[in-house]
């Protein structure tokens, strides 16, 4: 009878540690992302997951769908759900400095 009582507290352990590991931040990042996506309106300049960057020019709240013109007279129809972020260029250029990094042995001149 212990070990069955050892077991399932570790059990118990493993699924609370998953769940805060795993799922939490991932409810978290969604709550976020709906939070984002319900505040943007027409007008809004988006960047879209596809990393399109365009204004909104219609939301379909109830189909799910957002009209976005990325050039002047080109319009696009896509999810609701594909749009990303409100479009920031200087967020943008930071977070893509971020990701550069120069290769081993170089220096910056000084």
């Amino acid at each position: 009878m212990p070990e069955f009582i050892l077991v399932f507290a570790i059990l118990a352990l493993a699924l609370g540690g998953y769940w805060a590991l795993v799922v939490f931040p991932k409810q978290r990042a969604f709550q976020h992302k709906q939070k984002v996506v319900r505040s943007l309106h027409v007008g809004d300049e988006i960047v879209t997951y596809g990393g399109i960057i365009g204004k909104i020019i219609d939301i379909d709240v109830d189909k799910g769908i957002s009209h976005l013109e990325i050039a002047d007279g080109v319009r696009i129809k896509l999810l609701t759900a594909a749009l990303q972020q409100v479009y920031d260029p200087d967020e943008l250029a930071y977070n893509a400095g971020l990701g550069i990094r120069k290769p081993r042995g170089e220096r910056t001149s000084s």
